[in-house]
């Protein structure tokens, strides 16, 4: 499979671990808040995974943000 290399996709991966951090949770701990795989929330990290609007929502819920503040910085100006 081959990997993605979006800036984007990037720049929500890093958001959303800089806010998982910040609430000491492990990715294993928001997988189980989601419902979504361990490895699944790891490629969405490492902007390996294109994330629906859904999904992101989800993760913005148990990580007690908004969807904003997981995309800021997107679109990439460069």
């Amino acid at each position: 499979m081959k990997k993605l290399n979006n800036i984007d996709l990037l720049t929500v991966g890093s958001n959303i671990r800089k806010q998982r951090l910040k609430l000491g949770m492990t990715q294993e701990n928001l997988s189980f808040e989601t419902g979504l795989d361990r490895s699944y929330i790891g490629g969405v990290e490492r902007g390996e995974r294109n994330l629906s609007l859904l999904t992101l929502t989800k993760i913005a819920k148990c990580l007690n943000c908004n969807v904003p503040k997981l995309t800021k910085g997107i679109p990439n100006s460069g």
